[in-house]
């Protein structure tokens, strides 16, 4: 979506705040300072010198929102009759549920604040404060983190890519493991990298929240694949949500869990595509197992499923 102009934002400004909403600011950039999925975000300051971002949702995201739904419940409908591989009702039902909570910016304030306690003894990890008394369903503001761009690091020092990477990790498995909660969207830009090196979290719009016998299932099979252990596999698989898992079908479904947990069960210093070119990475073992459920049949992931395999 364009940008939106001044004349604009203060329109939506006092939508959200009222008619003196500029007095509960020091200083608040007339240009956007960044782009969102769903709006934009602007610099402000506060009398007390606190530096903010405040990000603005763009009008009627919600009817945007629905219609791009609508546009992937008839791409979803096309694919289970042209691709008779995955049953995909529950991957519509849940990336249509996570999208609308994404409207909601008073909810991912409260996921701000949930991941500022979980990370709370993670000094190298960076959570902004949410402004709870400046937000609104359309308006989030936090503190502002300055920070470089992730990939402004690509060619960095090794030890310099090896903390990213090891912060990196820790922001996504320790909420995961201890708590049962992930961050569904981990695209570069929602992190930056401190002045001192640490890691900044900046977007909190998509996160998912799961039982602790999915968290438990998660754990099992990774011991599942490293011990070679079929029932066990079958019984995590079962948690999760999958139905009708015959031999066949958990083999098929180990060929893709291997693949995402190789980096992990291999026990030695190692990028995780080892030197496979980015294009062709997992390229063989998607293709190994469609070919097995079309022979077994679709299968139906289960919700919960949709967002912990793309995080």
């Amino acid at each position: 979506a364009p940008a939106m102009g001044w004349v604009f934002v203060k329109r939506r400004m006092r939508a959200e705040l009222g008619p003196d909403w500029q007095q509960k600011f020091a200083e608040f950039g007339r240009s956007a300072a960044a782009a969102a999925s769903l709006g934009q975000v602007h610099r402000a300051r506060l009398a007390d010198g606190a530096a903010l971002a405040c990000k603005l949702q763009y009008p009627d995201m919600r009817s945007a929102v629905e219609a791009d739904l609508v546009q992937l419940k008839a791409i979803f409908a096309l694919h289970r009759r042209i691709e008779r591989t995955v049953d995909t009702r529950e991957i519509e039902r849940e990336i249509g549920t996570r999208l609308r909570e994404e409207l909601d910016y008073q909810r991912e304030g409260r996921h701000m604040a949930l991941y500022g306690a979980m990370l709370a003894d993670a000094p190298d990890i960076h959570v902004p404060r949410w402004y709870r008394d400046l937000s609104t369903e359309r308006l989030l503001c936090m503190e502002w983190l300055a920070g470089e761009p992730l990939m402004a690091f690509r060619d960095a020092p090794q030890e310099t890519r090896n903390r990213i990477a090891q912060n990196l990790f820790t922001a996504w498995w320790r909420p995961f493991v201890r708590f049962g909660v992930i961050h569904g969207d981990p695209h570069p830009g929602n992190y930056t990298i401190a002045p001192g090196g640490g890691l900044n979290l900046l977007d909190y719009g998509c996160v998912r929240i799961f039982r602790p016998d999915f968290v438990a299932g998660v754990v099992d099979l990774y011991r599942a694949l490293r011990d070679d252990d079929r029932a066990l596999a079958a019984a995590a698989y079962a948690g999760w949500g999958f139905e009708d898992l015959s031999d066949e079908l958990v083999d098929a479904l180990n060929i893709w869990a291997r693949f995402i947990y190789r980096p992990m069960l291999d026990d030695r210093v190692r990028s995780v595509a080892d030197g496979i070119a980015p294009g062709e990475y997992g390229r063989a073992e998607a293709e190994q197992v469609r070919q097995a459920l079309k022979r077994l049949g679709p299968v139906r992931p289960p919700r919960e499923f949709v967002f912990m395999d793309r995080a």
